[in-house]
């Protein structure tokens, strides 16, 4: 949540910044993909440290680094200590992001994850929605250093508590004994900071493209051939979590597309202010803190496959209406369409991915759906940067309104929903009474051992 608000309340405040500190257009976009770069190439490794040290101890060191750099931004004389204590923010940034899945997967038994992450998930929707009204505010009548001052309070508050916690359950996973492997990591950190770095920058071509290519390929070669790879087999090779995170990078990509899209459509196209336009999209976060809850009770009774299908059709189905409509009662109804097909998407997908990991694999599974959301978003704005470039305002919703549907055929990967037994049984149970799982990756090896069936969820 802290993560959350920091980078909504920031763009707002971006050119407040810019006017103070006389900065370029170019040096005030380097606050944010400085930050980006660094928390997307190293947030699969900051999971594996959660992993092996502890998921609330480095959740504790990420929170109390987050808010210390943040106080040093306060404090920065100019633009370029902003950028530089950025990329230090977004280095405490992952690590405290992958570690916080890990703690849920550690605190709940694997039939008790979908209310907290409906809970994660709507805390996220809320801040994403309260960041641009209280960032404007704090801009107006006290300047930008006042966005970074917001965070100090809350992160070492969280920080401390994680630190004072004393938790049977949240001891390290990993065995001592195996290596972390660090070529792998930095193999993939550069890899992600190139590929973050050529999406920012789309549609110019930069230096970072092959080099994202040639790392990828690289790492790829080294974890077949590492003892200790750095994403174990049983995640790189279960389908359902493969699926989840294909339908997060798929749905992220499609939503903040389409914001970009919707900023322009509001005010250049249809002339609205900027609060107005605001005000007209307020039923998107509405309505994805709403379906927080609602998808918990969603994934118990339809199952993951249903459930993401039914939420990417509806998602689909808002971005259409928005790429037509201009009356204010259609565009709430787009929007409030757009908001409940991502929030379902995001709880269930998420809970795939958590659910279906190992425990001891619990803070990569976090790092890697963490991967999915910061490079999906990137992928929606760099395609509705070029698609509005090379055409009508709103043909980028009408592109990303079939490229969610287009991911239908992933949601088959993602498990179902429970099968009825014979008379007498409990659902999901073979005649035969076996309790096995169907794939050795699905077994639970947390302090909630438990056998886990691929329809269980």
């Amino acid at each position: 949540m802290v993560v959350a608000l920091d980078g909504t309340v920031l763009t707002v405040a971006q050119p407040t910044l810019r006017r103070d500190l006389g900065a370029s257009f170019t040096q005030v976009q380097w606050t944010s993909t400085g930050y980006l770069v660094a928390v997307a190439g190293l947030l699969v490794f900051a999971g594996r440290l959660a992993d092996r040290y502890g998921h609330r101890r480095t959740f504790a060191l990420g929170m109390l680094g987050f808010g210390a750099a943040s106080a040093g931004i306060a404090l920065a004389p100019d633009v370029g200590w902003v950028i530089a204590l950025r990329v230090v923010q977004g280095v405490f940034g992952a690590l405290l992001q992958p570690a916080t899945l890990g703690m849920l997967r550690d605190a709940y038994p694997p039939e008790r994850l979908r209310t907290p992450i409906a809970v994660r998930t709507a805390s996220i929707g809320v801040a994403a929605a309260a960041g641009p009204v209280v960032g404007g505010a704090l801009a107006t009548e006290f300047g930008w250093r006042a966005v970074f001052l917001l965070n100090i309070v809350p992160t070492l508050v969280f920080g401390l508590l994680a630190l004072a916690s004393r938790d049977r359950r949240d001891r390290p996973r990993m065995a001592a004994g195996v290596p972390l492997d660090l070529p792998g990591a930095l193999l993939l950190a550069v890899a992600l900071a190139c590929l973050v770095h050529t999406l920012v920058t789309l549609p110019g071509v930069t230096w970072s493209a092959p080099v994202a290519l040639l790392a990828g390929a690289a790492f790829v070669r080294h974890e077949r051939r590492t003892g200790s790879p750095l994403l174990p087999p049983e995640i790189v090779g279960s389908r359902a979590v493969g699926g989840a995170l294909g339908v997060l990078v798929i749905a992220s990509a499609a939503l903040n597309g389409s914001l970009l899209t919707c900023v322009y459509v509001l005010q250049d196209d249809l002339g609205l202010t900027p609060l107005r336009s605001a005000l007209l999209s307020l039923p998107l976060a509405a309505l994805l803190v709403a379906a927080a809850p609602a998808s918990a009770v969603l994934l118990r009774r339809c199952g993951a496959r249903v459930t993401v299908a039914a939420a990417m059709i509806v998602l689909a189905a808002g971005l259409l209406v928005l790429a037509r409509a201009s009356a204010p009662v259609a565009l709430c109804a787009g929007f409030a369409l757009v908001g409940a097909g991502f929030g379902t998407v995001m709880v269930a997908a998420t809970h795939v991915v958590v659910r279906q990991a190992p425990a001891e694999s619990a803070g990569v599974a976090g790092g890697l759906q963490q991967t999915a959301m910061n490079v999906g978003p990137l992928l929606g704005v760099a395609s509705a940067t070029v698609l509005m470039d090379l055409g009508a305002v709103r043909s980028p919703l009408v592109v990303l309104a079939f490229v969610a549907a287009a991911a239908l055929p992933v949601c088959r990967a993602l498990p179902g929903g429970p099968r009825p037994g014979p008379a007498g049984l409990p659902l999901g149970t073979a005649a035969g009474g076996s309790d096995a799982t169907h794939t050795d990756h699905d077994v639970e090896r947390g302090p909630h051992s438990r056998s886990l069936r691929d329809h269980e969820v």
